[in-house]
């Protein structure tokens, strides 16, 4: 087994669906420019409200990804 070595990063998603779309949404668009991602940990979830409803909510994520060597 290698020993490996992490890098953070930390991205918000959006969505107007719900929690586990926005996390989705984020890990999909970090994964077009960040290699190597391999885990996530939410951090805070906040939402937007509009005329009394949820009109989205944002959670914010750090990511893992593995260092090249």
């Amino acid at each position: 087994m290698n020993d490996h070595v992490y890098r953070l990063s930390e991205v918000v998603g959006s969505s107007t669906t719900g929690v586990d779309d926005a996390i989705r949404t984020a890990i999909t668009r970090a994964s077009r420019t960040v290699r190597n991602i391999e885990w996530f940990e939410v951090q805070e979830v906040r939402g937007h409200v509009s005329e009394g409803q949820v009109a989205h909510v944002q959670v914010t994520l750090k990511i893992g990804f593995r260092v090249e060597d």
